[in-house]
């Protein structure tokens, strides 16, 4: 591999930007190749970060020899057979949230990776998050104790857009994509597995087709539980919010920010080189193929999150 980390993205849409603007923070990482569904709107945005060369189809970016890495922005029913692309191109991937809409397909991901030996990682960006990171530090230290997580996922997206005001080309899900931050940090924050798993969702949307409204109850094997609400239907405060109910303390993370129970901001600028949680995913995903080593969030460590997921979808479609 060169002494500089060659990129390919692929989704140049809202996320991918995101994470555009993260890689300009990072030092001996260039983004070579970006892939869009509409060659005009591709090219734009690559004009705008000094990017070379755009493609519509993931297979030509694949082709450059001098591409070491791809990052996965693509619609979520798109990612598991992508990723196993670039895998079989032998190329690093870090694909984003979720790693795939259906278990079978999440685990032919980790086989190929298991086959090729790759960094294979996927964007669960609350293990990254200052917030997060300073309540896993403490946790890890024995300093604390999480007795309860309350999380409320809450988005106002009765039509298909995406972050921007954009029309998407595909259906955001709040099982598979939204419950999974959460399902995968309970279980990283809580320290042990996930031994029991309930949901209920609300009435099917009958365009979209999805349930816009769902809760989910969680249990640790350390005892801790989890209760979480989302909802794509809340005309309020949009966001996720993280209340940790601890043994020493109660705190709400949201996003990168950290507060404690009474609402005083603690200072968490120093838990890591950075504030973004994309910035630092992105970091670890190119260390971790530096270092040549298992990043935090590979494929093999998140897995077990999808076998939850799995679990909730079979609930759900027996109750309906």
């Amino acid at each position: 591999m060169s002494k500089t980390i060659k990129v390919a993205l692929a989704g140049a849409g809202a996320f991918g930007i995101k994470h555009l603007d993260a890689i300009r923070n990072i030092d001996g990482v260039e983004v070579v190749s970006l892939i869009g569904r509409e060659q005009h709107k591709t090219r734009e945005v690559a004009t705008m970060y000094g990017i070379d060369h755009v493609a519509t189809a993931l297979d030509e970016s694949l082709a450059l020899p001098e591409v070491d890495a791809v990052i996965l922005c693509t619609p979520t029913q798109m990612h598991a057979a992508q990723a196993i692309a670039c895998l079989k191109a032998g190329k690093h991937v870090e694909v984003e949230i979720p790693l795939a809409d259906r278990l079978i397909d999440a685990q032919a991901v980790l086989d190929v990776q298991r086959q090729t030996g790759l960094v294979a990682m996927v964007g669960h960006t609350r293990r990254f998050n200052p917030s997060h990171q300073w309540l896993h530090r403490k946790v890890a230290a024995g300093e604390l104790l999480v007795q309860q997580m309350d999380v409320q996922t809450y988005f106002f997206r009765r039509t298909n857009m995406n972050a921007l005001g954009q029309a998407r080309s595909w259906t955001d899900h709040l099982l598979w994509h939204h419950a999974a931050h959460t399902v995968d940090l309970f279980a990283y924050q809580a320290g042990g597995e996930i031994v029991q798993a309930h949901a209920v969702q609300g009435p099917i949307h009958p365009t979209l087709g999805i349930a816009m409204d769902m809760s989910i109850q969680l249990k640790s094997s350390t005892g801790a539980i989890c209760t979480l609400s989302l909802s794509f239907n809340n005309d309020g405060p949009l966001g996720t919010f993280f209340r940790y109910i601890c043994d020493k303390g109660t705190y709400v993370a949201r996003y990168d920010d950290l507060f404690d129970g009474k609402e005083n901001k603690i200072d968490v600028s120093q838990v890591d080189v950075s504030m973004n949680g994309i910035e630092l995913q992105d970091r670890e995903f190119f260390a971790s193929i530096l270092e040549g080593r298992e990043p935090n969030a590979s494929v093999r460590a998140v897995l077990p999150c999808y076998h939850i997921l799995d679990q909730l979808e079979q609930q759900l479609a027996a109750a309906a």
